[in-house]
């Protein structure tokens, strides 16, 4: 009688060495900063360049939380061109876009709150976006200074050898 065919196991399982690890906690906290970029953005009103920051806010959020994910679930072998001994490689050139992309946003939002400064008067009484462009750039800064850090930490993670993101 022939052996029974072998059954793969299609279960999930979080890889919680990733969740606890330096660039899974950097990742988080990303995920987060871009999320509260992209929604005081587009809870209040704009106009102009904000429509690149807002672009740049979202695509990198998506993309972060894919990256998040698909590392957590260890299927980054599956990703066609960019994983498996790439996936390092792949990560520290998207977080080097980011920090570009996020430092020409931070740029955008700080022209912005500096032409709004006349609204923060007292005699005032008109809405004004000066609070708002504030905290966006506020979370833009931020944004930037994380996937900076994530981009050297990676790099340097890259030229010391490693091909994996823990």
């Amino acid at each position: 009688m022939p052996p029974p065919p072998e059954v793969r196991s299609t279960r999930l399982s979080a890889n919680k060495d990733f969740a606890k690890s330096f660039v899974g906690i950097l990742r988080i906290l990303q995920i987060a900063l871009g999320a509260g970029l992209w929604i005081t953005i587009a809870t209040n009103k704009y106009d102009g360049s904000i429509h690149f920051v807002l672009f740049v806010a979202v695509v990198f959020w998506l993309l972060t939380l894919a990256i998040y994910i698909i590392t957590l679930l260890d299927k980054q072998n599956l990703v066609f061109f960019l994983g498996g001994d790439r996936w390092l490689l792949s990560n520290a050139v998207h977080d080097l876009l980011a920090t570009v992309l996020y430092s020409v946003s931070l740029g955008i939002m700080i022209y912005k709150t500096e032409k709004m400064n006349y609204c923060t008067l007292q005699r005032y009484k008109h809405s004004c976006l000066y609070k708002v462009y504030l905290i966006a750039s506020v979370f833009a800064g931020l944004s930037a200074v994380a996937y900076l850090i994530t981009a050297v930490y990676n790099t340097y993670r890259k030229c010391k050898g490693n091909n994996t993101v823990i």
